[in-house]
């Protein structure tokens, strides 16, 4: 049985741990890098993990509080843009993969997205490499709204991202 629930800051070595090897073991999946992240002191981490109703972290719980994945969402705050929220950071520990850990995650992150008020989409980019995780956007909804070229270059190598947005009214 999975619990999807915000991570708090009790659990911030667990998430860093996982996000870290995120960013290790899938550098062009995610803006930030494991080289720039990884010295990165606790208490830091701690400040990183807020749970509002428009700024969280989920984490995917195995029965024994194992984290097995994750996925971040934050509200702009700009008067302007906050109409939109964004995605971010959606990972699952490679041997989890597969049990739909992430499709609960990002549907958590939908059905909360309905509740906050004023909010009429939710965004996200996806390297246009990573095939299922595309796929599993456009299952849920999201439609592509443009694609950015060389969006990472990671050794040498450019990564298109795809921007799909998600939009509740």
């Amino acid at each position: 049985m999975i619990r999807i629930q915000n991570i708090v800051r009790e659990q911030a070595e667990a998430f860093w741990k996982l996000r870290l090897e995120a960013l290790k073991s899938h550098p062009e999946a995610f803006g930030a890098s494991y080289e720039e992240q990884a010295d990165t002191p606790m208490s830091e981490v701690e400040l990183k993990i807020n749970n509002q109703p428009d700024q969280y972290i989920l984490g995917a719980f195995s029965e024994d509080n194992r984290l097995l994945g994750m996925a971040g969402f934050r509200r702009e705050q700009a008067m302007k843009v906050r109409h939109k929220g964004m995605v971010w950071g959606v990972y699952v520990s490679p041997e989890c993969r597969g049990l739909g850990l992430a499709k609960q995650l990002m549907q958590e992150i939908l059905r909360r997205g309905r509740d906050i008020d004023g909010l009429q989409q939710i965004q996200l980019t996806v390297v246009t490499a990573n095939h299922t995780a595309a796929a599993l956007y456009k299952k849920l909804g999201f439609v592509s709204y443009g694609i950015e070229k060389n969006a990472l270059i990671v050794q040498g190598q450019s990564y298109d991202e795809e921007l799909m947005a998600y939009f509740l009214k």
